[in-house]
């Protein structure tokens, strides 16, 4: 039988990484960065994560800023750790259904993030026993790499060009209701995923 969707893009954060922003903090808190929180909800806060996130910062300014915005003296290696505790896991789970799928299925992953989070993803998260990202996605689709961001929908209309498929054809999961709504003012169908394992039950999807 053929299958419902010939294409599934995968959301990150929430829906294949679990996410604990209360570990972040306090690894900042441990190299002595105790208002890490605060400063994430300012202005400037919000402002620079933006910019690492569309790639209009490098590694080396975030980590120049968060010493500003500081007044911290902590190594550029001490704020990578910190800042990757962020990102948990990905579940053994997880990686095996995405094998699963991709055996039916164009595989795609399309995230908001950052160089930081991105290298700890593939190196550390996404790695069981031999396979790795390529063995789970036909293509990965990076905000830092494409200088744009969910829910811009330009994010997806360059998805949907550079990976070369039809938005009626394509299933995309995300964890937040408006990058959903931005896929589908595009026509591309979309599953919300509202708790980090949902997806992992919902088996319809994948046929």
């Amino acid at each position: 039988m053929e299958s419902k969707y010939k294409n599934i893009i995968f959301d990150l954060g929430g829906v294949l990484v679990d996410l604990n922003p209360q570990h972040c903090y306090d690894a900042f808190k441990s190299i002595g960065i105790a208002n890490v929180e605060s400063l994430m909800h300012t202005d400037a806060g919000h402002r620079q994560l933006l910019q690492l996130e569309t790639g209009r910062m490098t590694e080396e300014d975030f980590y120049a800023g968060v010493r500003q915005m500081t007044g911290s003296k902590a190594s550029d290696e001490q704020i990578c750790w910190a800042w990757n505790q962020f990102l948990e896991r990905i579940a053994e789970e997880k990686k095996h259904k995405l094998l699963e799928i991709r055996r039916n299925h164009r595989v795609y992953l399309l995230s908001n993030t950052n160089v930081m989070h991105w290298n700890y993803s593939a190196n550390h998260l996404l790695p069981l026993g031999n396979y790795g990202v390529d063995d789970y996605f036909d293509r990965v689709f990076l905000s830092y790499e494409l200088h744009l961001s969910k829910p811009s929908p330009e994010i997806f209309k360059e998805t949907l060009r550079l990976a070369g498929i039809k938005a009626e054809e394509t299933l995309f999961i995300d964890d937040m209701k408006e990058n959903c709504d931005a896929a589908q003012s595009l026509g591309i169908n979309t599953w919300q995923n509202v708790h980090n394992n949902d997806w992992l039950d919902e088996n319809e999807l994948f046929e």
